[in-house]
C-alpha cells in the first residue's frame, strides 16, 4: 500500500510556515513533498513590497501576539526575530537540492529553528554552512551548487509553478489536487491525506 502524501510549499522567512515545518518534520504518518518558494514574487504580484504583518501594523502586532501562544500549543520554541521578514533566498536555493534527499527535513527544521529561535540571519552563508555541517553534509560543495545557474534557474521556475498553483500565502498544503492553506489548516490536510 503507497503511503499517503502531503505537498508542503513554505517560505523560510513565514512565521507561520515555521510552525507547520517543525510540525511536519517530526511527525512519520506521510510522505512530505518538501517545496521550498519565495513569498516575494507572490506579494509583489499583489503590488505589496513586503510582508503583510509588515505593511499592516495592526495584523502584524496581532501577528506577535499569536506566535508565542501557536509555539505554546505545538510545544515549540519561539523568538521574535530582530529582523523580519529575513532573506531566504540561499536556504531555498540550497533547499531545493535536498528535496529529494534523506537529509531534507532536518535541514529545514534547522534554518527555521535559526531563524525563529535563535535571531540568526539565514541570509548568511556561515550561518547555512553551519547548519549543514551539523547534520554531516559537505557544506562547501552545497553551497556552491545553491548558488549555481542551473539551481537558480530551478528557484524562478518553483516560484512560477507557485503562480500557476494561485498560491498566496505560506505555508500551503496540498493533498492531490486539493490546496489547504495556513498552519491552522495543517490538521485538515494531513487528516485528508490519511484518509486516502
Amino acid at each position: 500500500m503507497t503511503a499517503p502524501e502531503i505537498a508542503c510549499w513554505f517560505d523560510f522567512a513565514s512565521n507561520y510556515s515555521y510552525l507547520s515545518v517543525l510540525r511536519l518534520a517530526r511527525q512519520k504518518d506521510v510522505i512530505v513533498r518538501w517545496k521550498p518558494f519565495l513569498l516575494g514574487p507572490i506579494f509583489a504580484a499583489q503590488g505589496w513590497n513586503n510582508s503583510p504583518f509588515v505593511l499592516q501594523k495592526d495584523k502584524g502586532d496581532y501577528v506577535w501576539q499569536d506566535m508565542p501562544r501557536e509555539c505554546v500549543k505545538y510545544g515549540l520554541p519561539w523568538r521574535q526575530p530582530s529582523e523580519f521578514p529575513r532573506r531566504s533566498l540561499l536556504a531555498a536555493r540550497v533547499a531545493l537540492l535536498g528535496e529529494h534527499q534523506p537529509w531534507m527535513a532536518e535541514f529545514c527544521a534547522r534554518v527555521m529553528l535559526a531563524n525563529f529561535e535563535h535571531d540568526e540571519d539565514i541570509g548568511n552563508a556561515d550561518v547555512i554552512a553551519a547548519i549543514l555541517t551539523s547534520i554531516g553534509l559537505d557544506a562547501p560543495a552545497l553551497l556552491a551548487a545553491a548558488q549555481s545557474d542551473d539551481n537558480k534557474a530551478r528557484l524562478r521556475a518553483r516560484s512560477e509553478e507557485a503562480a500557476a498553483l494561485h498560491l498566496f500565502g505560506a505555508p500551503t498544503f496540498f493533498v492531490g489536487a486539493e490546496m489547504y492553506w495556513g498552519n491552522d489548516r495543517l490538521s485538515d490536510a494531513l487528516s485528508r491525506a490519511t484518509r486516502g
